[in-house]
């Protein structure tokens, strides 16, 4: 009986996140008309498809609740369900980058069967995961439920909406920005397996055709209900990026989220929200979870040289990404708030060589990049320049006595100007 009633509570609220989901799917993704429609006439043919993969990702939520596996497993086990997800994931990912060089490489003459041993290796691994996924996704869920919970972000004691991820290939984002500022006018989803030349052919025409900027940018996840999460074997970057998604569908329930795209600030503050709330649940996450990898994760990373440093050498300066890219916003917004935009694009392209000799490897570097990039301002330096809606999102949550408060301060707001009031002195 007990479990008859856990499965009926289960499907209960998962009827409800279907009913949820019409209004959350893509619910921060409401664009300029204009900018939209028009960059649509090129990008249709390659156009992600929302409404299906929702369908098929709630369906596999009713699956995993029909099942309630989970609920019988320990703690222990659970954990080791993600773990063996984890490595699953890691032969994955490995596999199918060696895949692409096989049919990179000039040098083999014939791809498919050079590659077919691992072919026959992937497909047995893929038929793993299939089983393996449902599991360890529900596993993830639950443990992150119970952490909200006592963070106190629930209603009637559940997240709401429930915690509802699916893990797989993600769409591309194609970001178009005006080119005498730098703003975000529009994000178009592209399908997840668009080769590198196509993205670039959709980047120019709509770029000529609307004499804006453009940039296709791989995304870690989408506030999509179910989210949208990219397949990874990092624990500590997974937790992150489900926090951060939840918090997009969260704040899509109260005022910062419903105002997502009503101005640029609005959308700053959002996913600055998300950025520093997925960052620090993460941690809580990790150190109540898996206390054994919580520790591998604190080691802080530095900057090294992108060369090793020859026998008697000098040591050479460390390259600050996040600074030089910092400086690199700063200037642009000055050329073009001169008028100057040609010299500022010039620019731009000369920093991206920049970049590129010390060892980050950016395609592309426009006012699309910066419109996408700098919306991310939860560090004090990067991309985001001296835009002021960042440090005020992290004023208040300096201020805030808990992440709890700051949440719940900050979902309640509909415009930047009550956020500079709130940390005005």
């Amino acid at each position: 009986m007990d479990s008859i009633l856990r499965i009926l509570r289960t499907l209960d609220r998962l009827v409800a996140s279907s009913l949820l989901a019409i209004l959350l799917v893509g619910s921060h993704l409401v664009l300029p008309a204009e900018t939209y429609g028009q960059a649509r006439l090129y990008t249709r043919a390659v156009e992600f498809d929302f409404f299906d993969w929702t369908m098929d990702a709630i369906g596999v939520q009713l699956g995993q609740a029909s099942l309630t596996t989970p609920a019988y497993f320990n703690a222990d086990a659970q954990r080791q369900i993600v773990s063996d997800y984890l490595r699953l994931m890691d032969q994955i990912l490995q596999d199918e980058a060696s895949l692409e060089l096989i049919y990179a490489d000039p040098s083999i003459a014939d791809p498919q069967a050079a590659s077919a041993d691992l072919r026959a290796r992937l497909a047995e691994a893929y038929a793993r995961q299939e089983q393996l996924a449902p599991l360890a996704e529900a596993v993830l869920a639950g443990q992150m439920s119970a952490l909200l919970a006592d963070l106190d972000l629930t209603t009637l004691g559940q997240p709401l909406p429930p915690v509802a991820f699916h893990m797989t290939r993600l769409p591309y984002h194609l970001v178009i920005s005006p080119r005498d500022r730098i703003a975000q006018d529009a994000a178009i989803s592209l399908l997840p397996d668009l080769p590198l030349d196509q993205q670039i052919a959709v980047e120019e025409r709509v770029a000529a055709a609307l004499n804006v900027s453009t940039l296709v940018v791989p995304v870690g996840g989408i506030g999509s209900y179910p989210t949208m999460i990219m397949r990874t074997s990092s624990l500590q970057w997974l937790a992150e990026v489900i926090a951060h998604e939840w918090i997009h569908n969260w704040l899509s329930l109260r005022p910062l989220g419903f105002n997502y795209d009503k101005t640029p600030e609005l959308r700053t503050m959002n996913e600055t929200t998300a950025s520093i709330a997925g960052t620090e649940i993460s941690a809580l996450f990790l150190r109540r979870y898996y206390p054994d990898l919580a520790a591998a994760y604190g080691l802080e990373t530095v900057n090294a040289p992108a060369a090793p440093i020859p026998p008697g050498g000098f040591p050479r300066p460390v390259f600050d990404f996040q600074r030089e890219m910092h400086a690199t916003r700063v200037h642009v917004d000055e050329l073009l708030a001169e008028g100057k935009i040609e010299e500022a694009e010039a620019y731009m392209e000369m920093r991206r060589q920049v970049f590129w000799e010390h060892g980050y490897h950016i395609r592309k570097l426009n006012q699309a990049y910066f419109a996408f990039y700098g919306a991310y301002a939860d560090t004090p330096i990067g991309p985001a320049g001296e835009d002021p809606v960042g440090p005020a999102v992290r004023a208040l949550r300096a201020q805030s006595a808990s992440l709890t408060d700051f949440l719940k301060t900050i979902a309640a707001m509909s415009s930047f100007e009550e956020l500079q009031k709130a940390v005005s002195p």
